[in-house]
């Protein structure tokens, strides 16, 4: 595995060693003591698969209390997979990482502690798997718009339309007045 740094420096794009051949391929996609070594030292409680539709995007999510990292990947199709640093005393406070994943490019996203976490599914069906840190406490849980102009995340949105949004997630906070970390 490979470990490539983003604007951010905290926040990792990995990509795995891939063997290929006639009848398909193998990867290892986590190693507790590789990740610990070139990532940082985590223990992971949780593992999170979710379907998606053409058009569906997830998030800005993020939980203030049992905060959680995040190892993401797509199984399927492809999503534009985004970080928002939400660490008040954060050098890069407010800024973002977007990465595209894919089943294809087997590109994984490493999201620490402190960070909303949101995704766009590209392709007719995406399929995100993803390692928490933590575990989900829905009392702990906080949304930022997805569209919030202070941060202009620049979304590739197919076609120009409005994504598909849960109502929890089409009633978020816009990201002056949400809780930090």
């Amino acid at each position: 595995m490979r470990v490539v740094d983003t604007e951010i420096p905290d926040v990792k794009i990995i990509e795995p060693q891939v063997f290929g051949d006639e009848r398909g391929f193998f990867m290892e996609t986590w190693r507790e003591d590789w990740f610990n070594e070139n990532v940082c030292e985590r223990r992971f409680l949780q593992d999170n698969h979710s379907c998606s539709h053409q058009g569906t995007l997830r998030g800005l999510h993020y939980q203030i209390e049992h905060a959680q990292g995040k190892l993401v990947r797509s199984v399927a199709g492809t999503m534009f997979d985004v970080a928002v640093d939400m660490r008040k005393a954060s050098p890069t406070f407010g800024r973002w990482v977007g990465v595209q994943l894919s089943a294809e490019n087997k590109r994984q996203l490493w999201i620490p502690e402190g960070f909303a976490h949101g995704f766009y599914a590209l392709t007719s069906r995406v399929e995100c798997v993803y390692r928490c840190t933590d575990y989900y406490h829905p009392a702990a849980e906080q949304s930022v718009r997805w569209n919030d102009p202070d941060l202009a995340i620049n979304w590739p949105l197919l076609h120009g339309q409005l994504p598909f949004l849960s109502e929890k997630d089409g009633n978020a906070q816009w990201f002056k007045n949400a809780i930090t970390c």
